[in-house]
C-alpha cells in the first residue's frame, strides 16, 4: 500500500490540495531553491533525460507535474517538436512558467494549463511521449496518475520518469542523507519562508517506491519493456517504459 506523505498534515486537506498549497507558496523562488540546492546537477540530469526521450523522435508531448517548466523548455530548446503541453496542479507555478514563455517568444510551441495529473483532460492515444520530473513522488494516488499516462499516450509512447532516489553506497549514501535532513530543509525554510516544503521533500523522497518497486508500478498499469538507470551514485533514477 502506497504510504501518503504531506507537505503540512493538515486533516482537513488531501495530499493534492497541500501539495498545490505548497507549491504556490514557493512559486517565486521556486527557480532560483531548484538550482541553488543541487548545486546545478539537476541540469546534467534533464540532459540525460531529454537524450533518452529524443530517440524516439516525438512530435506532440506531455509534460506532467511541469511546475515552471524547466524540462519542458530544455526539451523544447534540444528537440525539434511540434509542442510540448505543461501541465500542473499550482498555478502559481504555472504563472512562472508563463511569464518564462512570453519572454523566450515560446508560445506556438509550448503551453502550460492548470490540471491533476491524476484526471487529464485529454482524450486517449492523443501524446507521442509524457515526461515527468520530480514529481510522481507527489501524485496522491500513484496508480491512477500512471494509469491516466498509460491512457494519454498513443500506442509505443513513452513514458519518461525523473525522480529522486535514495543512494545505497557510502559515501554518497551518508552525504545525501546528512544534506537532505539539514542543509536542504535549513537553506529551503530560510530562503522559500515555507518551513514545512522542504522538510516535505526528503520525507516524500523516502516514501517514494523506487528501482523495481517503482518498475512495478509501471507495469501494473500496462507499460512494458521498462528500464532505469541510476543518476550520481543514486541520488536520482530516470525511469522509461512504453505503451
Amino acid at each position: 500500500m502506497q504510504k501518503i506523505v504531506k507537505p503540512y498534515n493538515d486533516s482537513k486537506l488531501s495530499k493534492k490540495e497541500e501539495v498545490e498549497k505548497m507549491f504556490d507558496n514557493i512559486s517565486a523562488k521556486y527557480d532560483f531553491l531548484n538550482h541553488f540546492l543541487s548545486l546545478g546537477i539537476d541540469h546534467i540530469w534533464r540532459r540525460k533525460t531529454i537524450k533518452l526521450i529524443s530517440k524516439k523522435k516525438p512530435d506532440f508531448i506531455l509534460d506532467v507535474a511541469t511546475g515552471t517548466g524547466d524540462l519542458a523548455f530544455a526539451a523544447e530548446k534540444k528537440m525539434k517538436i511540434k509542442k510540448i503541453i505543461g501541465l500542473d496542479i499550482s498555478n502559481g507555478m504555472l504563472e512562472v512558467g508563463r511569464k518564462k514563455i512570453k519572454k523566450k517568444n515560446l508560445k506556438d510551441k509550448l503551453e502550460f494549463i492548470q490540471g491533476d495529473s491524476e484526471n487529464l483532460p485529454f482524450e486517449d492515444d492523443y501524446f507521442d511521449a509524457v515526461m515527468v520530473s520530480f514529481g510522481v513522488r507527489n501524485f496522491e494516488n500513484l496508480n491512477k496518475g500512471l494509469s491516466e499516462i498509460n491512457r494519454v499516450l498513443k500506442a509505443n509512447g513513452g513514458i519518461y520518469v525523473l525522480e529522486f532516489s535514495k543512494p545505497k553506497n557510502f559515501p554518497i549514501k551518508q552525504l545525501f542523507n546528512f544534506y537532505s535532513s539539514y542543509i536542504l530543509p535549513f537553506f529551503g525554510s530560510l530562503i522559500s519562508k515555507d518551513k514545512s516544503a522542504y522538510h516535505y521533500l526528503p520525507a516524500s523522497v523516502d516514501a517514494f517506491p523506487e528501482g523495481t518497486a517503482f518498475i512495478n508500478e509501471l507495469e501494473k498499469v500496462g507499460f512494458k519493456t521498462s528500464s532505469s538507470k541510476t543518476l550520481s551514485g543514486g541520488i536520482a533514477t530516470l525511469y522509461s517504459a512504453f505503451k
